[in-house]
């Protein structure tokens, strides 16, 4: 038996008279057109019409239980698929609690749809119960955002919500739409196409500009490229692996762009910035071309410092958003277009740098500056944990992560070799985003193994979505990072504040492993090496969601680091020794 909503369609389209829907069931079935298989929201008042649209289960539904933590569901979603994700809320504060995400995606160019509801149209402007202005409130964080006054014109703006959100430099859309026009009615009529008058984005690259890259890299001693997370996003690890590997240039990869270029493959240096490594610093200090290929040159790459940084080299800067060349750094090769077909353009008759000897430097800097640890016999380290999940699993999993040090021990110590594996709050930094996202990541990927590193502060902030966990038998291994602290921000206060611990300390939080099991979640815990490995093995082997406390040292530090406004080369190694 044909679906409703295709048949519908089918009718349609063979000019066959068709009854007139409501707006709640236009808006259901232009999300099944635009292959929307999954939804994450929580209901209201306002998205009552929407919901009982979504009565007859044609699009699974997943019921968070905090809309912060459906909006970062979404986000784990489209992360891992590419696909725009789905998040409907009701009005006023069911539409404040998307912000956190909104914004979160809206920093990482992450497509989303959000679907708000609203007070009937007569009710605006009168500050009706749980009303909003979400569209004022949302417009410097969303792409691109509706407010939808008629019925007639819903299936035009959801066809436009999702060409927005996943074309060009893809971001979150959102559509509020007010009670009376989800209950107006109108007959159905998809538009084929879409057409947004001043939204033509430029994704093949002028070829002049392309000539004078492959020019710059013939010429170059010291090239470097940087890796952002326009790599991930447009789907262009292989032709980046082909364009370093043929013009045999080393690669350093931003936080958003880890998975983009193999942390296996030999060109690959790490990742630069406040954490990065010393090799990856310095190669972005002393190189004669540098090529950001998808990425911003932010605060976290750069660290304020123009003056000081890439000082001596040409800048080639390839984005498929003009607004990011010569935003923070001066282009000498400016490139508009989209990375993969940009790389894919520059593959033709691309040459070989003159980089044997930066090659052979980069390496002495590799083995000279590692990565390292103390070791301790009494207290847990956070990087043998890292390293140890990364070993158990051969890095084939999907990593999601909150904000703070675990997330820069996870960029540091789990090698990640495919794209859309590392899945992270980039440039809002917002805690609370792993472990929904995590969920959203497992739906979207049944098969594969997905683990949620987060902190004890973080993972307080969504900890309720274990229930989400629970119902949807979803297998999401937690690894906590407990310091019984806010880390990062004691390392901060330790560093330069000296030593002056102000709020940084988590007393009071819940016993972990009864907390999952109050949910009906494995929960277990390790103090030790030997008890962190019993307890992996063990939460690895369970089929459904654990939780592993991992209980470590609280004055554990994030080294190497660099001081917001110094140079990359002040870096402060601490006194960690292998």
């Amino acid at each position: 038996m044909p679906h409703p909503a295709i048949a519908t369609e089918d009718r349609q389209e063979k000019g066959t008279e068709t009854r007139e829907l409501t707006g709640s069931e236009i808006l259901l079935r232009c999300l099944i057109r635009e292959g929307v298989d999954t939804i994450f929201g929580y209901p209201g008042g306002a998205v009552l019409p929407i919901y009982d649209s979504l009565y007859h289960g044609q699009i699974r539904h997943v019921l968070a239980r905090h809309e912060q933590g459906a909006i970062h569901m979404a986000e784990g979603y489209a992360r891992v698929t590419g696909k725009p994700g789905v998040v409907i809320a009701t009005s006023g504060p069911g539409a404040t609690n998307l912000v956190t995400g909104i914004a979160n995606a809206y920093m990482d160019s992450i497509p989303l749809v959000c679907i708000t509801g609203n007070v009937p149209q007569n009710l605006i402007g009168t500050d009706a119960f749980q009303e909003a202005d979400i569209t004022g409130i949302t417009m410097p964080i969303t792409k691109h955002n509706y407010f939808v006054t008629d019925v007639r014109d819903l299936a035009r703006v959801v066809k436009e919500a999702f060409v927005i959100a996943s074309t060009g430099r893809p971001g979150p859309v959102l559509i509020d739409i007010p009670k009376d026009v989800s209950n107006a009615k109108a007959a159905l009529k998809f538009p084929d196409k879409v057409f947004i008058r001043g939204y033509q984005p430029t994704t093949d690259p002028h070829p002049l500009q392309v000539q004078k890259l492959k020019a710059a890299i013939a010429k170059a001693e010291r090239p470097v490229i940087l890796a952002g997370g326009g790599v991930v996003t447009s789907g262009a690890d292989q032709e980046l692996k082909a364009f370093a590997e043929q013009a045999q240039i080393p690669v350093v990869t931003t936080l958003m762009g880890i998975g983009g270029f193999s942390g296996h493959h030999p060109l690959w240096v790490g990742m630069p910035g406040m954490h990065g490594t010393y090799a990856a610093n310095h190669a972005l200090l002393e190189c004669d071309l540098l090529i950001g290929i998808g990425a911003r040159f932010d605060d976290r790459v750069t660290m304020g410092r123009i003056d000081k940084f890439a000082k001596g080299a040409k800048i080639a800067h390839i984005d498929i958003d003009p607004a990011e060349i010569g935003k923070n750094v001066d282009a000498y090769i400016p490139i508009v277009g989209d990375v993969k077909r940009v790389l894919q353009a520059a593959l033709d008759g691309l040459p070989r740098s003159r980089s044997a000897d930066w090659l052979r430097r980069i390496e002495d800097w590799k083995r000279q500056y590692p990565l390292t640890f103390r070791p301790s016999e009494n207290a847990l380290k956070p990087q043998w944990v890292i390293r140890h999940l990364y070993e158990t699993t051969g890095g084939d999993a999907i990593v999601t992560t909150d904000v703070g040090q675990h997330q820069m021990w996870v960029a540091q110590y789990f090698r990640f070799a495919r794209p859309r594996s590392f899945i992270t709050s980039g440039g809002l930094g917002t805690m609370g985003f792993g472990f929904p996202a995590a969920l959203g990541a497992q739906i979207a990927n049944p098969d594969r193994l997905v683990i949620c590193v987060t902190g004890d502060g973080g993972f307080q902030m969504t900890s309720q979505e274990l229930a989400i966990a629970a119902l949807e038998n979803l297998p999401v291994k937690v690894a906590i990072i407990n310091n019984r602290c806010l880390g990062m921000v004691r390392q901060w206060q330790e560093v330069f504040y000296q030593e002056r611990y102000s709020e940084v300390d988590l007393s009071g939080s819940p016993d972990f492993v009864k907390l999952a099991e109050a949910y009906g979640v494995k929960g277990l815990r390790a103090r030790t090496e030997e008890e962190a490995k019993r307890a992996w093995q063990e939460a690895l082997a369970h089929p459904g969601p654990v939780v592993v406390d991992f209980e470590i040292d609280p004055e554990e530090n994030v080294y190497p680091m660099v001081a917001p406004g110094s140079s990359l080369d002040e870096m402060i190694m601490g006194d960690e020794e292998a």
